[in-house]
């Protein structure tokens, strides 16, 4: 049985040290600490590329009653996941869930865990904790497993892009209008929501020189990580922006578009990641309650004058996206395709495609 009663403890940077029961993978492992206020989608926030290097903190109190999706897959994506493996580096929870049930479910999360070798830890005050990292903002933690001792590692010293894109480039679809798919740790849901679209994707590493493709527009993804980092995929965007190609960044593509346009950007305290943060549109101040994963964020007083801000964050004032005067390149901070969180602002991959034919 995979759930143990190892003991097992989550040491902090600062000192802190938080005691409970190993019920993933035993082994030992370091990152940087991170919360998720979702109250449900841990399939896809454990998969999700944008969580490499992290430990991922789940502050809804109880996880794993309703198992792990089957790993079905629709034109080499993942129905249910984000990924084709587990991305985070741990996960901490308050309550496991030893029972699981639900009509989809094939595995419980634990046994989930154990195969994708991802350590957890569940009896945690996570409201405590979470409170901590508020307080003081994201730091490196590890969590020990028994008697393993392990060194603190920083993620954002490397850059993570490299680790989670595509080798080579990959061909998917059939439409008539073809977009190319900078990989820096694309979400599935991305690539499913093009698809439905009648399009052809392209998707690409993340330093492929995708000003030499002849395409129709250009989609930056989300990935992990400092963005600064991601030097070939700035200048290689720079060149397409200059070309005049539609594009469309999302989440660390928002973040590379800005940096390609001369912008600045900078590490959050403890980032944005749930499902509920609002967004205010500033070409037509309707509001929308949005996904999000990200621990960088664009500064808005650097942006060029023929740039504006596209969305706002309610919350902090901070930046959710940006659009071009000509309306051809825009992005957002936020993630457009959900999954897990409300679709409320699905409808930027239509508008995307129209600024695509027009």
């Amino acid at each position: 049985m995979v759930e143990s009663q190892t003991v097992a403890r989550l040491i902090l940077e600062d000192g802190s040290v938080f005691y409970g029961v190993s019920f993933g993978y035993p082994q030992s492992t370091a990152g940087e600490i991170v919360f998720n206020t979702g109250m449900t989608g841990y399939p896809e926030a454990l998969t999700d590329p944008s969580y490499f290097g992290q430990i991922l903190v789940l502050t809804f109190p109880l996880i794993g009653n309703y198992g792990m999706p089957p790993t079905e897959t629709e034109q080499d994506l993942f129905k249910w996941y984000e990924a084709p493996k587990g991305m985070i580096s741990a996960l901490v929870v308050d309550d496991y869930s030893l029972d699981y049930s639900h009509w989809q479910a094939k595995t419980s999360l634990a046994q989930w865990l154990y195969n994708q070798k991802i350590p957890a830890i569940s009896g945690i005050d996570t409201r405590a904790l979470t409170r901590r990292i508020r307080e003081k903002g994201v730091m490196l933690a590890k969590l020990v497993i028994g008697d393993q001792e392990i060194d603190f590692y920083d993620p954002n010293q490397e850059n993570l892009v490299q680790k989670v894109s595509i080798e080579k480039p990959q061909l998917m679809g059939r439409g008539k209008t073809r977009i190319t798919l900078v990989d820096c740790g694309c979400k599935h849901s991305i690539m499913e929501e093009l698809l439905q679209r009648d399009v052809q994707i392209l998707r690409v590493p993340w330093n492929y020189p995708v000003e030499e493709e002849k395409t129709d527009g250009v989609l930056l993804s989300s990935g992990p990580g400092d963005p600064a980092l991601c030097v070939e995929t700035i200048e290689h965007t720079q060149k397409v922006l200059t070309k005049g190609v539609p594009t469309f960044g999302i989440c660390l593509g928002h973040q590379i578009m800005a940096l390609a346009i001369g912008a600045k950007t900078y590490k959050m305290k403890y980032g944005h990641r749930g499902q509920n943060q609002p967004v205010i549109n500033c070409q037509t101040n309707r509001a929308y309650i949005t996904s999000q994963n990200h621990g960088y964020a664009v500064d808005q007083s650097t942006i060029p004058e023929d740039w504006q801000p596209f969305f706002t964050n309610l919350n902090d004032q901070t930046s959710e996206g940006l659009i071009h005067h000509s309306g051809r390149f825009m992005s957002t901070q936020f993630h457009p395709e959900a999954s897990p969180g409300p679709t409320d602002t699905r409808f930027l991959f239509d508008q995307f495609m129209e600024i695509i034919k027009s």
